[in-house]
């Protein structure tokens, strides 16, 4: 309101054209910025099972709330366990079905605040966007990860080779659609809807591309993280429930200091508990690769250094304590701290800019799938912030070049090419002194 009568009283001065004009487009603004924080927010309902319902209706609202968001944790956990029991292929159906439902979710908030617009190709172009950018990232992830199959099959190669040029054709059509949907009364309005999308884009689905990149690099990347945001979760608020009593953020009026510090110490310590029980197994440290021969997906290895037992030292200072001078931990478990101390301390902003979306809108819940819980995006929030971090922090700390793709990508070479990198690397071996002079050989 401030801005529209500031912009009143600087176009009171003006001549009549430019007033009407200013008017008008300030007239614009006013009714989209009505729309987007108007007073009619999105409607949601309390969708709690009925069995519940009659099981807790003595109790007050606050213990009510207590009950059924514990007992829905329980099943979500549940079912977390079970799709982890049937394989990663399972689990990235799983982390696709998510990312839809979620990106549902966000644009559905769009269109139902802006339905009396009736703006042309909203939804359509919305989940076209989403079919283009998921074609690309995903078509990126198969190139990169069942290269020799792709290679095996001509039509799997071509649409490997022209990829990326195939993608931008498809998005280059969804920009021609949408220019060519611009209404002359809705211009800034179907450019924000534009915006709208494509945020809601970068969120979702590149999140969840990285998720799948985490699970390709060990189930263990994927499992330990997704836990720890959990695991903070619940804590945050059983002791936020428990012995809250100093507010954390304004965003999040319930979220309390007691909360956060309390989830803190109990997510790293589940973390590094977790670790070393996941550690121990061959089927969550091996990185999940495709065997070309039995066309499945294999999670099979030797385990690499980072999942075998060490013994450390501890310092000076702890040993009077503990009574320990020697340790034997897996060294995955200093990672993961900083995996813990991330998801307690950092993840929960993913859930303070959801709150602060959602008050915008003024909406409780993105949906109402999940009772007590509110929509697939409220229990997602923080995990996408969690998935880019492992992600970087493979990338930065862990990974390491993959022999194995340079070979699939050194056999799919002409010839010629082979040999040139054959005497270029038996050349360097024997300027190592790792191989006789090229004279003996």
């Amino acid at each position: 309101c401030s801005e529209l009568s500031a912009g009143a009283v600087r176009g009171a001065g003006k001549e009549s054209e430019s007033e009407n004009k200013l008017d008008a487009e300030t007239a614009s603004d006013s009714e989209s910025k009505s729309e987007f924080g108007g007073s009619a927010p999105v409607p949601t309902s309390d969708d709690t099972p009925e069995v519940l319902n009659r099981a807790l209706s003595n109790l007050s609202s606050r213990w009510k709330n207590w009950w059924v968001r514990g007992i829905l944790t329980l099943a979500m956990i549940t079912f977390f366990f079970i799709i982890i029991y049937l394989g990663p292929m399972v689990l990235m159906t799983i982390v696709m079905c998510v990312q839809i439902k979620c990106f549902h979710e966000i644009i559905t908030i769009g269109y139902n605040v802006y339905h009396s617009y009736d703006l042309p190709w909203f939804r359509t172009l919305s989940w076209y966007f989403l079919l283009c950018v998921n074609y690309f990232f995903y078509g990126e992830t198969v190139t990169d990860y069942f290269f020799t199959l792709v290679q095996r099959e001509e039509p799997l190669r071509i649409l490997s080779k022209y990829h990326r040029f195939i993608s931008f054709a498809l998005y280059l059509t969804g920009f021609c659609m949408f220019v060519l949907s611009l209404v002359k009364k809705h211009y800034r309005l179907q450019f924000y809807m534009f915006g709208w999308t494509h945020v809601t884009l970068l969120i979702v689905v590149t999140q969840s591309h990285l998720i799948i990149h985490n699970l390709f690099e060990g189930m263990i990347w994927f499992i330990v993280p997704i836990s720890c945001v959990i695991c903070n979760d619940i804590m945050a608020y059983m002791f936020g429930f428990f012995f809250g009593r100093t507010p954390l953020i304004k965003l999040s009026p319930k979220k309390t200091w007691e909360g956060f510090i309390g989830g803190f110490f109990a997510t790293v310590l589940f973390g590094l508990l977790l670790s070393y029980v996941m550690s121990g197994y061959r089927c969550f440290t091996c990185p999940v690769e495709f065997n070309n021969d039995t066309n499945s997906f294999t999670v099979d290895c030797e385990p690499s250094e980072l999942f075998q037992l060490q013994e450390y030292n501890i310092p000076l200072v702890l040993q009077s304590v503990v009574g320990w001078k020697t340790v034997r931990m897996y060294p995955f478990q200093i990672h993961s701290i900083a995996l813990s101390t991330f998801a307690s301390l950092i993840g929960p902003f993913g859930g303070f800019f959801a709150s602060g979306f959602k008050r915008a809108f003024k909406i409780k819940d993105f949906a109402n799938t999940i009772p007590g819980h509110g929509g697939i995006m409220d229990r997602f929030d923080c995990q996408y912030l969690m998935a880019t971090f492992v992600n970087v922090y493979i990338a930065s700390f862990i990974r390491g070049p993959n022999p194995s793709k340079l070979i699939q990508q050194f056999l799919t070479l002409r010839p010629d090419q082979q040999l040139h990198i054959f005497n270029t690397l038996k050349a360097h071996l024997v300027d190592k002194g790792m191989l006789g002079s090229l004279e003996d050989a």
